[in-house]
């Protein structure tokens, strides 16, 4: 595969500094939610936007194990259930008890409306990434982290490439392996083994 012009997977010092950084913002909670849903559940910044608390609720109408988005919150038909990461859930139940007014339909939303817009999004990261000096990062670039870091673990778990597009909501299984980012430390390794 050929080198395109992909946001960079971000480190776990990035991701760490990222949370750190957001920690000291205006919206901290909020933030921290939207870094999130990127890096932990693998969401677009389209489905970040478009979120609503009844896809992250349970029966019981509290914040539940998964989040259950739509076709209509995704792109195209890549509607799915992805179970949700212990940091993503907490993240959720803190943001929810920071509201102060009965949130809307929306889990995201800004100062003056209930909701945002993918743009939005895509603005927030940008600035987030610009301000710590992450060249070649993007809103994009949580997912691909997510997405590599799926596609290292999945087999230790039982699991095949086939569940971590299932996660990503790829419908052509090609695309998810675009994501995955290369480890040349390991194609080091393995050479030597063989």
């Amino acid at each position: 595969m050929g080198l395109g012009k992909q946001a960079k997977t971000l480190s776990k010092g990035q991701a760490e500094a990222t949370l750190a950084y957001l920690s000291t913002t205006r919206y901290p909670e909020r933030n921290r939610l939207i870094f999130l849903l990127s890096a932990k559940a693998g969401l677009r910044a389209k489905e970040i936007a478009r979120l609503t608390w009844r896809m992250v609720y349970d029966a019981a109408g509290q914040v539940g194990h998964a989040v259950h988005l739509t076709n209509d919150a995704s792109k195209g038909t890549s509607g799915r259930v992805i179970p949700m990461h212990p940091e993503v859930r907490a993240a959720l139940i803190a943001y929810r008890q920071t509201m102060t007014r009965t949130p809307g339909d929306y889990v995201i939303g800004t100062e003056r409306m209930s909701s945002t817009s993918p743009q939005t999004i895509v603005n927030m990261f940008q600035r987030w990434y610009q301000h710590l000096g992450f060249v070649g990062c993007s809103s994009h670039s949580g997912r691909r982290t997510f997405i590599t870091g799926a596609a290292r673990k999945i087999s230790t778990v039982g699991g095949s490439l086939r569940d971590v597009q299932a996660l990503a909501g790829h419908s052509n299984l090609r695309t998810t392996q675009q994501y995955i980012e290369q480890d040349v430390d390991a194609q080091r390794k393995v050479i030597q083994q063989l």
